[in-house]
């Protein structure tokens, strides 16, 4: 401390060191001393200076230093994380990294000031110290324990505004928050919730911001360069394979869902440009396939693909999502193998079959466990299907839990369009006749079958026109998607399907179907390969009627998984938040704003590209688009992906579901009071839309600050330009200039993350756990009576005929694996406008947390008038004998198939 001082000639005096916290500033009293190093000595707790001019020591006396050097005694907390489950060297690890850290070998800590080095003129820094012991653990956090560092800082310090830590140790440690004492502002809080990397992997300090929210034009001048170092370093050089500990955020096209080294069968053509327009990935750089270079070669499980660091699952999560993987597993795997001894996978014989998967399970006999325990690696796995014969039961999805035979009505059928797994696609018709966009030359009259005098036939004595002026008529239209490839798809001999249309009638008594088209491409002997179907009252329209609505859920499913699930939600939303990442920093409050509505997000979608969505993957297997699945996902990408769209209310008029009107909330009118997923729908949106409007006007007290905000326009333009950049020239794109603008982009990707993903995702189990009510691919067309032997077969065994159209056993039981893990909440799931002792200290801005308690508030009170509708008899689609209630967007759940919950993120 004394070293760089002038020299002079002094007594003996002695420095008596306080205890922090009773003494957090010294003063040393003004004695117009100069000081020079010498010898020194300990005597009784107590600093001895020896007197240069005599050679015994002098009488001791404290000293007090000048006004100039005041000190501030610091202390610095980390919390730090450990593991759930570890194994035995993990725990002699722990010790070993517990004991380093001890003795001031394992952590160092530094501080930045928010103030400049007026001598300097560069950052403000502490001394570098290392922590050193442990704080008793916290009774409420097992898990989460406690290191200090103690030392000293001078009295014009400023307040810190960063945490640099250095982890010398040889494993990566999970900080999740750093508290500063010592300082007038009372603690300071650092929210973390990151990984921080060994130096033996990278010498980069972690940089670690409190929990202030400033506008860049805010920063204080100590901050500026680390907050653009943090960006930059989040960022990348764009260039190399990127490692585990990385924490890089990049952009690259889908070329790693095919893997042409295994075969042109799993080839998969580059989502990306004019032809197959898409949203972008995360980039993980891996090197190119030998047999293309434009694809990027694969990663296969068990081995991970890169995701950045502080994006992976945490260790409560990996543990589910494991045993749900489990579950998959064992459902899968089982009828692979009973397939494979009667080398062939067999079809449902009748519902009996079916139903035995809820009563009796399968059972796994011990040849088949040591069958099993040699095909899959993970011990754990093994462990569990060597214990001897089980029984796997599958739950009863609610479809049938209260009527078994719901899913053959046709009310029902219509109600799944307005309460089910996909209600995001009914549109109300507004033009007739109906006519297709695709190009006639190629595809045939664009003009559909269904004509007046059907629709009028079902309308009990309405007009058409009537019908329409009164909007009792609606379409589902699945047509123009799905023809351009069912050429492709039924040149498969286990895919058979058609484009479908169906239109549905309003009427007193409900939604009803009333007539479905069916499309073939057209062939030159017959332009124009198009039939339609009613329901009839007979037993042989009856069958047909069933197989056609099959057909519909066929084309619904694949739009379901494909588009409105995948691309919508999970695809889109990875843009957002890398562009996050890449532009605002963490002090800006938009991004702690949209912070918790990131969480897990990339690490799941990476598990999709490597397991779900690829060449040969689930969806592949078990979804009738077959090895068209992604481009179909592509061609709705272009032909009907609009950001501006993708908000609730737009959505709604878009569709014609809803009309503009200023009196009702969010200033548009339901043309169907009764639609579940949409007026609930609207009450967590206006809920959202309020808490973002509070929010934005916190922070931008004018508009002009919008545009004046630098990281917020570049976070806007990268999300256009590098997030989708084979759509960055299109006019529709909402401008970023006022504060409305930002509330509607900001509402909306909040919307997109929360309640629009619970609300396609987490029914699919409920659903489609039955195979019947929501087949995924179909496998034969309807029965012609020109075909006489086919029709023949028809008419004497239908059930047989229908079971044999839908998938097989083991894809089913494949489908109903993946779907009830998909639909299942882990037990650390974060719902949406929860608290989360995790997330305690996000902002130090006591208005902005009464603002967002009010936001709690509002959802609570909106879980109570859902739960009140559903008890409405007056509101048919939620209510009544069998009528499961519809619940996919009440906020709250526990853990597991629910049915219900709001998680704020994708994070399933």
């Amino acid at each position: 401390m004394y070293d760089n001082m002038p020299s002079t000639r002094l007594p003996i005096h002695t420095l008596q060191t306080p205890l922090f916290p009773t003494r957090p500033t010294r003063h040393l009293q003004n004695k117009n001393y100069q000081f020079i190093a010498v010898p020194v000595r300990a005597t009784d707790g107590k600093i001895v200076l020896q007197d240069v001019n005599s050679s015994t020591p002098s009488e001791a006396v404290q000293i007090k230093k000048p006004n100039s050097l005041e000190v501030i005694d610091v202390r610095v907390v980390l919390s730090i994380r450990n593991k759930l489950k570890k194994k035995l060297v993990d725990k002699i690890g722990d010790r070993w990294e517990q004991f380093i850290t001890g003795i001031g070998q394992g952590i160092l800590v530094q501080l930045v000031s928010e103030d400049i080095d007026p001598v300097s003129g560069s950052l403000k820094r502490s001394s570098e110290t290392a922590v050193r012991g442990w704080l008793p653990k916290p009774s409420n956090h097992s898990r989460m324990v406690e290191t200090v560092a103690d030392f000293t800082v001078s009295s014009d310090f400023g307040k810190p505004g960063a945490v640099l830590i250095t982890n010398l140790h040889e494993n990566e440690i999970f900080l999740a928050k750093i508290t500063v004492h010592g300082f007038k502002q009372g603690p300071l809080y650092f929210p973390a919730n990151t990984w921080v990397h060994s130096v033996r992997d990278s010498t980069e300090k972690k940089i670690v911001f409190s929990n202030q929210a400033l506008l860049p034009s805010q920063t204080p001048p100590g901050l500026n360069k680390l907050r653009q170092d943090v960006l930059i370093q989040l960022r990348g050089d764009g260039k190399g394979e990127r490692k585990k500990h990385e924490n890089i955020y990049d952009y690259a096209p889908y070329n790693d869902l095919g893997n042409p080294d295994k075969g042109a069968h799993l080839a998969r053509p580059t989502l990306a440009g004019e032809e197959r327009p898409y949203p972008r990935r995360c980039r993980t750089g891996r090197p190119p396939t030998k047999t293309d270079p434009t694809a990027e070669s694969r990663i296969e499980k068990p081995d991970t693909v890169y995701v950045p660091r502080d994006e992976t699952f945490e260790e409560i999560k990996q543990n589910t999502f494991s045993t749900g993987a489990l579950k998959a597993v064992l459902h899968n795997l089982i009828p692979a193998m009973k397939a494979a001894f009667k080398n062939s996978d067999s079809q449902f014989e009748c519902f009996s079959d079916i139903d035995r998967l809820y009563k009796e399970g399968l059972a796994i006999t011990s040849d088949e466990t040591k069958l099993a325990g040699r095909l899959i690696v993970a011990s754990m796995v093994s462990n569990v299907l060597s214990v001897g014969e089980k029984f796997l039961k599958y739950d009863i999805p609610s479809i049938i839990s209260r009527d078994r035979f719901s899913w053959l009505r046709d009310n029902e059928f219509a109600r799944q369009t307005l309460a089910g797994v996909n209600p995001v696609s009914i549109e109300r018709l507004r033009e007739f006749p109906i006519v297709s966009k695709l190009d006639p030359a190629v595809y045939g009259p664009p003009e559909s079958a269904i004509t007046k005098e059907i629709i009028e036939h079902e309308l009990n004595g309405m007009s058409l026109e009537e019908a329409m002026e009164s909007n009792k008529l609606f379409i589902l239209d699945h047509h123009d998607l799905f023809l351009p490839f069912i050429k492709r798809i039924n040149s498969s001999k286990e895919r058979k399907g058609y484009a479908t249309r169906t239109i549905f009638y309003l009427a007193d008594r409900g939604l009803r179907p009333i007539a479905i088209e069916l499309s073939l491409p057209p062939c030159p002997s017959n332009p124009s390969r198009k039939r339609v179907y009613t329901h009839g009252h007979d037993a042989t329209s009856f069958w047909i009627w069933k197989l056609a609505k099959a057909h519909v859920c066929s084309n619904d499913a694949g739009v379901h998984q494909l588009v409105n699930h995948w691309l919508r939600t999970h695809a889109c939303m990875e843009t957002y938040i890398i562009a996050s990442h890449r532009q605002l920093s963490s002090l800006h409050p938009i991004f702690k704003l949209l912070h918790p509505h990131m969480r897990y997000t990339m690490e799941m979608n990476a598990l999709a590209r490597q397991s779900l969505i690829n060449g040969g993957g689930i969806i592949e297997s078990c979804f009738g688009p077959e090895r068209y699945s992604v481009e179909i996902s592509s061609a709705a990408y272009k032909s009907m992906w609009r950001f501006d769209m993708e908000a609730l209310p737009a959505d709604l008029i878009r569709r014609g579901m809803a009309v503009e009107d200023p009196s009702s909330p969010c200033d548009i009118k339901l043309v169907i009071e009764d639609y579940p997923y949409a007026s609930d729908g609207i009450l967590v949106w206006s809920a959202i839309e309020d808490w973002v409007r509070s929010y934005i006007d916190h922070f931008y007290t004018d508009s002009n600050m919008i545009g004046a905000d630098s990281e917020l326009q570049a976070w806007w333009q990268e999300i256009r330009n590098k997030g989708h950049p084979d759509k960055k020239d299109e006019p529709w794109w909402p401008n970023l200039k006022t504060k409305d603008d930002l509330r509607n982009i900001l509402t909306t990707i909040i919307w997109t993350a929360s309640g629009q993903h619970a609300a396609i995702n987490f029914g699919q189990y409920p659903f489609g756990g039955y195979m019947p009510n929501r087949p995924t691919l179909m496998k034969k067309l309807i029965p012609q009576e020109e075909d006489e032997i086919e029709y023949e077969k028809f008419l004497l065994n239908p059930q047989h005929v229908f079971l044999s159209s839908l998938p097989s056993q083991l894809q089913a039981t494949q489908v109903m694996a993946v779907q009830d893990t998909l639909s299942s909440h882990s037990p650390d799931e974060e719902y949406l406008g929860q608290a989360y002792e995790s997330n305690s200290h996000w902002i130090g801005d006591n208005k902005v947390l009464r603002m967002f308690e009010k936001f709690s508030a509002r959802l609570e009170e909106i879980e109570i008038i859902i739960k009140k509708r559903n008890r409405d008899p007056r509101l048919k689609n939620r209510c009544g004998a069998g009528v499961p209630p519809y619940e996919l967007l009440l906020p709250s759940s526990g853990p597991g198939v629910t049915g219900r919950g709001i998680p704020n993120s994708i994070s399933i």
